[in-house]
């Protein structure tokens, strides 16, 4: 019998991607390679997509005989799932795969900007030693801090449970009640009490259409003076022109921003150049681990295929 042919545009992990083919026919074919794209979404049972394939109405047409889409990551923002399924393909992803390195890179961002590490590489005076240590006091430390948490789900939950661990106040909003089992330590606020006790304000939603510019100027307007502000869900969640007109406006602020709208960034990017922001290139998933994780998401693909149910379908 002809086996089912899956097509993978961007990069997968090799134990991931060896354990489809050993049951599809997996053709990887980059986005840029549009002719014969075409050609493979033709005949294509299966698509595997990462971060930069957008899987809306146009691309179904070009893969008339689709019956899973899958997205080897958590975030389905790119991907019209109803679409999808409305003309039978089924959607599947990772939604937990990736949720531990980002809550690292939350506090790896925290303790770089609150206690950055001074490196030796010479030999110093008794007096330069001295000056030295004097220097490197941090004003803050962790425990000193309030720490919002703006939507607690996977990621939020273990950035919440973190937070705790090391001495932090951690208070939460999210829009569902969340049973006390679940809470991690953190205590809920509605939004408001969130961004005026926050000293950290971190942002945990998804990137649903009704979540895009979520975090615009009202909501600035009503952060400390000197918050710290991090973002790690989705660049389409933050204002960017707001948060930069924030940040000019209140010096004592800091933004640490990995995720950003467009990606990559360009040359008018309105946070590009200022001094109390951080910027990274949406980077907080970036570890193996949360990358084969996510590459896994093809065993829900041959479920599909073969007539199962799969352990992850996207939330309708």
């Amino acid at each position: 019998m002809t086996r089912p042919l899956v097509v993978q545009t961007e990069e997968l992990d090799d134990a991931a991607a060896a354990w489809l083919a050993e049951h599809c026919e997996l053709v990887a074919c980059p986005l840029a390679d549009a002719s014969r794209l075409d050609a493979l979404l033709a005949r294509a049972d299966g698509v595997v997509v990462r971060t930069y394939t957008r899987v809306d109405a146009a691309f179904l047409d070009r893969a008339p005989r689709l019956r899973v889409v899958a997205r080897a990551g958590v975030g389905l923002d790119r991907i019209d799932v109803a679409e999808c399924r409305r003309r039978g393909a089924e959607v599947v992803h990772t939604p937990d795969a990736n949720s531990s390195a980002v809550a690292e890179y939350v506090f790896a961002m925290l303790l770089d900007l609150l206690r950055p590490l001074h490196r030796l590489d010479a030999p110093l005076s008794a007096a330069d030693w001295t000056a030295l240590r004097r220097r490197l006091e941090a004003p803050r430390q962790l425990e000193d801090l309030t720490l919002g948490v703006w939507g607690l789900g996977r990621v939020g939950g273990r950035v919440a449970r973190a937070g705790v661990g090391l001495g932090m106040r951690v208070v939460y909003h999210d829009l569902v009640e969340i049973p006390v089992d679940r809470r991690h330590g953190a205590t809920p606020v509605d939004r408001d009490g969130l961004l005026a006790t926050a000293d950290v304000v971190t942002v945990h939603v998804d990137p649903r259409p009704a979540n895009r510019r979520l975090v615009g100027a009202e909501a600035f307007a009503r952060m400390r003076s000197d918050v710290v502000f991090v973002n790690t869900s989705r660049g389409v969640i933050v204002d960017a022109a707001a948060l930069a007109a924030f940040c000019r406006a209140h010096p004592d602020a800091r933004a640490l921003v990995d995720v950003h709208d467009p990606e990559p960034i360009p040359a008018d990017y309105p946070l590009l150049g200022l001094p109390t922001v951080r910027l990274s290139p949406h980077a907080a998933a970036a570890t193996a681990r949360a990358h084969a994780n996510m590459s896994w998401v093809v065993r829900d693909v041959w479920r599909v295929l073969s007539g199962e149910p799969p352990a992850h379908p996207a939330p309708a």
